[in-house]
């Protein structure tokens, strides 16, 4: 079974025997144990990545602060520089 070339998007594979079911989102509830297991499995979730995420940033403010605190340091004249000039 050669397909032809330029057959149409929705024709590229002939799928047989598959059955799919959907439900209406009115027969869902939406948020059904929202706060009994959502937020506990926030602060699951969140207690997990804090090891991961907290020390990059950290560095990176740290680093970012220091670098702020030498560039205004650097911008500054030095008044010895000047000291003979008339």
């Amino acid at each position: 079974d050669s397909a032809p070339m330029g057959k149409h998007f929705g024709n590229l594979a002939r799928v047989r025997h598959v059955i799919t079911y959907s439900l209406s989102p009115f027969e869902q509830r939406a948020f059904p144990n929202a706060l009994s297991q959502g937020v506990p499995n926030v602060m699951r979730r969140f207690s997990s990545q804090v090891l991961k995420v907290v020390p990059p940033l950290l560095v990176g403010y740290l680093i970012y602060s220091w670098g702020t605190q030498e560039f205004e340091r650097l911008k500054r004249k030095n008044p010895a520089d000047y000291e003979h000039d008339h």
